[in-house]
């Protein structure tokens, strides 16, 4: 979508008394409704308005305006403008500005920050909390007048600043930091059971015949002798 003039209606009034241009024409090129030009027309829209003309402002040509009189289809097109504007040096933010019923809060958020997110760097601190790097590293350093009576308290919480620019500047410090892989540790010792424990052989040729000591068959008539036994046992101590 192209840019309209300045003072739209304005220069939509200048269209209509001095031109012949429809009203589709100057609605297109003013971004108006039709059916509001039609009302400056009409004397109903913009009473007491004075028109603005675009040929002495620099925003339509002569020439233009006659084209698109003889062409109703042809829609009017801004004229580029002769004077080139410099470009704006993109200014370095400075510190956060904290209200003043607030600072004297930094200095918890400052240990908060501290403890919690140790990677993160003083110029970092100093964007979040809107603070110095004297007073950062007297709270480090326990050197800060009020070191006794601080106590962490989360930025985002007191108002000094938000979720998402602590998260971004936790984010960046987490990617500067440079990646540590996990060293080998080493074996860890066997349970003793495990390292005294005799070994087991395995014997696939051994002898599938011979029962295992837990399979051996009982005797059923040396089981009876022992319970008859034990049962006269009992009858002769009554």
């Amino acid at each position: 979508m192209s840019q309209g003039p300045l003072m739209p209606k304005a220069t939509a009034v200048w269209l209509v008394e001095n031109t012949s241009l429809s009203f589709d024409q100057i609605a297109d090129f003013c971004k108006l409704h039709p059916l509001e030009v039609k009302g400056i027309a009409d004397g109903e829209v913009a009473a007491g308005i004075k028109g603005l003309d675009p040929i002495t402002t620099g925003q339509l040509t002569r020439e233009e305006i006659e084209k698109a009189q003889g062409d109703t289809s042809h829609r009017l097109r801004l004229a580029e403008s002769r004077v080139k504007l410099p470009e704006q040096k993109k200014i370095k933010k400075g510190p956060r500005y904290t209200p003043v019923s607030r600072r004297h809060d930094r200095p918890n958020a400052i240990l908060w920050l501290v403890r919690n997110h140790p990677e993160l760097k003083d110029a970092q601190i100093m964007r979040l909390v809107g603070t110095t790097k004297t007073t950062i590293q007297q709270v480090r350093e326990r050197t800060h007048w009020n070191s006794a009576s601080l106590s962490p308290m989360d930025p985002v919480t007191l108002g000094l600043c938000s979720q998402i620019d602590l998260d971004f500047e936790v984010q960046r410090a987490a990617k500067d930091r440079p990646h540590v892989e996990p060293q080998d540790q080493g074996g860890t010792l066997l349970p003793a059971e495990v390292s005294t424990a005799e070994p087991t052989r395995d014997e696939p040729f051994a002898d599938m015949s011979r029962p295992k000591p837990q399979e051996e068959d009982i005797d059923v008539n040396s089981v009876f002798a022992k319970l008859k036994q034990l049962k006269r046992s009992d009858d002769e101590e009554e």
